[in-house]
């Protein structure tokens, strides 16, 4: 993943099923995914993706039933928004500044959890 420039326009994956969980990783995504299911959450691995300093990677995931499970560097900042039944577990670092994640999760049940090695 690189920083786009302000000229650049930034690219949307979108990956939809009814019932069953997408898994992604660096390979699969660009500065914006968008997963949606009925039934399923999103298995998330950016252990081998560089962010650069500044940027924002943005995964918004909508689902009735599914929460979100993050892999990332201990460096990288995440954001939680949205609205779910289920918590958020992540103990990485809140200060502004340095790579960030931003997962937007919309569901009814379903919480995030992020996981550093």
């Amino acid at each position: 993943m690189t920083k786009p420039s302000a000229d650049q326009t930034q690219k949307t994956d979108i990956k939809i099923s009814l019932i069953g969980g997408h898994r992604l990783d660096g390979a699969t995504l660009h500065e914006r995914t968008l997963t949606v299911s009925l039934v399923g959450g999103a298995d998330v691995d950016l252990t081998d993706v560089e962010i650069p300093d500044g940027a924002e990677l943005r995964i918004t995931k909508l689902s009735l039933i599914g929460g979100v499970s993050l892999k990332v560097r201990p460096d990288v900042r995440v954001e939680v928004r949205g609205l779910r039944l289920g918590g958020v577990r992540d103990t990485g670092p809140t200060e502004p500044g340095g790579p960030t994640v931003r997962i937007d999760a919309w569901g009814l049940v379903g919480g995030v959890s992020v996981h550093r090695p």
